[in-house]
């Protein structure tokens, strides 16, 4: 199946929900991220991932801060590498990503907050700040650009 073909049928909800597994999750995002902007993608996959579980008989199974925080990581993952990437070449840098049963979102949250009502109806930012910089070991350091600002410009709102 192609990438359109693969996007067309989750959003037309005819793929089969048995066959759309984590790591198909994980390309679907991918695939949103490298079409459109971030804040787009977020809205387009969110949107569509709910009319999906809907039309599949799973209403209750969309988990607002588990999607967002894989979005936002496959974003930050796409980012450092500077360059369009094919999803074969994001998954071979970004294994880690598509395991669900050990997945990476333990390494930034505690189980509880993952397991509430308020984090499944509404984006919860992590909670593990220990762990955050041996998540991030794996990935290639990039430059970060920084914007200068005046002293005098920097707060005035």
């Amino acid at each position: 199946m192609t990438d359109d073909e693969f996007i067309a049928s989750f959003e037309d909800c005819s793929l089969d929900n048995k066959s759309f597994h984590h790591s198909d999750h994980v390309r679907m995002a991918f695939l949103y991220l490298c079409r459109y902007p971030a804040l787009e993608a977020l809205q387009r996959f969110s949107t569509s991932l709910v009319r999906f579980a809907n039309a599949h008989g799973k209403p209750g199974l969309y988990h607002e801060t588990i999607t967002w925080a894989f979005l936002l990581l496959i974003r930050e993952r796409i980012a450092r590498t500077g360059r369009q990437q094919t999803w074969t070449e994001f998954v071979a840098s970004n294994e880690d990503l598509l395991s669900w049963k050990d997945n990476v979102l333990k390494k930034y949250y505690r189980a509880e907050t993952l397991s509430s009502d308020l984090a499944r109806s509404t984006f919860l930012f992590p909670d593990k700040t220990h762990s955050v910089d041996k998540a991030n070991e794996h990935l290639p350091q990039s430059s970060p650009t920084h914007v200068q600002t005046s002293p005098t410009t920097a707060h005035n709102n």
